[in-house]
């Protein structure tokens, strides 16, 4: 097996230590020494947002915020299918990921920071969600190993039930939340129902229909005013 070259080291806000490696053509991104993501296995990644987006019945242009830009193949996907007057707001914990993304993975997913209508955040995108009421048509989350903290326990407190409040208050009437999670969570889509949400959940595999790990997309639905 080839040895993982280091493209890129970083360290998160929350004090993790994050790398960007590269084994011929794969690329792997790292927390605290395991792997968090890889360039070989994103069809989950885009589910997110094909289910999330397929879904919006926006009255006048849409806008949606993506919650953690990975290596921008949920970007991708929402770009894909979103129309040209949208905004797409991405928020980014870590400046390194936005700045890897402008750099050695923007090839990856053709360059999705590139396009007119997405504006980058670089904070947390529990910050963004409670700056703003009714704002967004769907909210996108993929931080950690949601819901389930991965990287960071304070993670966690974004899918509790006051970051759901958050959510539910920045949605607009009818807005979608989907969060990408590694795992069934029964207690988080319970969660879901109480914080005022229609809840769906979508199991998919991580390389979609070539295969992978199962992972779970929880779709809420905030329901009409």
């Amino acid at each position: 097996m080839q040895p993982l070259e280091l493209l890129g080291e970083t360290t998160t806000p929350d004090g993790a230590d994050m790398k960007l490696t590269r084994r011929t053509n794969e690329y792997i991104l790292l927390a605290n020494g395991k792997s968090l993501m890889s360039s070989r296995m994103h069809g989950s990644e885009e589910a997110l947002a094909v289910f999330a987006c397929s879904r919006l019945r926006p009255v006048g242009p849409p806008c949606v915020l993506v919650g953690g830009l990975g290596m921008g193949f949920t970007l991708r996907a929402a770009l894909d299918l979103l129309p040209r007057d949208a905004m797409v707001v991405v928020a980014e914990l870590v400046p390194a990921v936005v700045e890897w993304n402008r750099g050695p993975l923007g090839p990856l997913a053709g360059h999705p920071l590139k396009d007119k209508r997405v504006r980058v955040e670089v904070g947390d995108v529990a910050v963004t969600l409670r700056s703003v009421r009714g704002r967004f048509d769907a909210v996108l989350l993929d931080v950690d190993n949601s819901p389930a903290a991965f990287t960071t326990p304070e993670n966690s407190t974004l899918y509790d039930d006051r970051g759901l409040a958050a959510v539910h208050a920045a949605l607009k009437s009818g807005g979608v939340l989907a969060v990408w999670s590694a795992r069934d969570d029964r207690k988080f889509e319970q969660r879901l129902r109480y914080g005022g949400f229609a809840v769906e959940v979508e199991r998919v595999r991580g390389r979609l229909k070539k295969g992978g790990p199962h992972h779970t997309i929880f779709l809420a639905h905030k329901r009409g005013d």
